[in-house]
């Protein structure tokens, strides 16, 4: 599944663009859970979600983007800051594309994940994924930033593909 927002948002594959795709020679980035990654070069990054999230920002304008793969919603007091935690790792997402020359203002957020692994009950009292989720909504809503489109909860994981260099994202449910 490609998972792609309203017409024209962060593009679209089309027999226009798909020749030109293949010549395109993406670096190749696995995520681990607590990672994130941004880039100026075309990178293709893939990770694996269950109850965690990834939160992929892109900026058309300047065809760069980057993902975070964050198991917890928000850092304790005392906890180091670490993007293991969702609002370090998307407030360090954001700083990263800013620092490769983003403006905050020409991005959008594509956010995945967010499964519940252990089944039903869980899911209707707000586990793990559900939190997470919430915490990226909130937190991409504080800062502005749109969500162009999402594929979150249920019961199963996911791999995602992201493209950096045109904001595209696959989706295999697993």
């Amino acid at each position: 599944m490609i998972i792609d927002g309203p017409s024209g948002a962060w593009g679209a594959i089309d027999e226009r663009t798909s020749s030109r795709d293949r010549d395109i020679a993406r670096v190749k980035v696995y995520l681990h859970a607590g990672q994130l990654f941004a880039a100026s070069d075309p990178c293709e990054i893939t990770t694996i979600l269950g109850s965690c999230v990834a939160v992929c920002l892109f900026d058309p304008s300047r065809r760069l983007g980057g993902a975070n793969h964050y198991l917890l919603p928000i850092r304790p007091g005392a906890a180091h800051a670490s993007p293991r935690f969702g609002n370090v790792a998307i407030a360090e997402l954001l700083e990263r594309l800013v620092g490769l020359g983003s403006r905050k203002r020409d991005l959008g957020a594509k956010v995945f994940g967010g499964a519940t692994l252990t089944g039903g009950a869980r899911a209707v009292a707000g586990g793990l994924g559900a939190k997470n989720v919430e915490l990226a909504r909130d937190v991409l809503a504080r800062e502005g930033l749109p969500i162009i489109a999402e594929d979150v909860g249920g019961e199963r994981g996911r791999k995602i593909v992201l493209r950096t260099d045109d904001g595209i994202v696959w989706v295999k449910k697993l």
